[in-house]
């Protein structure tokens, strides 16, 4: 997975805290989480405040 796969990222943000509401989620644990996801593969520096928005926009949709 790479930055660019929102909603492959947050089916599996969803999967992997089952308990937590995304609306709640601070940008810097979002983050983490994500760069641990198993099968992600890019660089830490190339997500930004837009890219964790759309990630977590797609993990609400996908929670609802």
């Amino acid at each position: 997975m790479k930055w660019t796969d929102t909603r492959e990222i947050a089916i599996a943000l969803s999967e992997a805290h089952p308990d937590v509401d995304p609306r709640y989620v601070r940008f810097t644990d979002l983050h983490a989480w994500v760069l641990a996801l198993p099968g992600f593969d890019d660089d830490a520096e190339r997500s930004g405040e837009k890219i964790l928005e759309a990630i977590q926009m797609t993990w609400i949709d996908e929670a609802d």
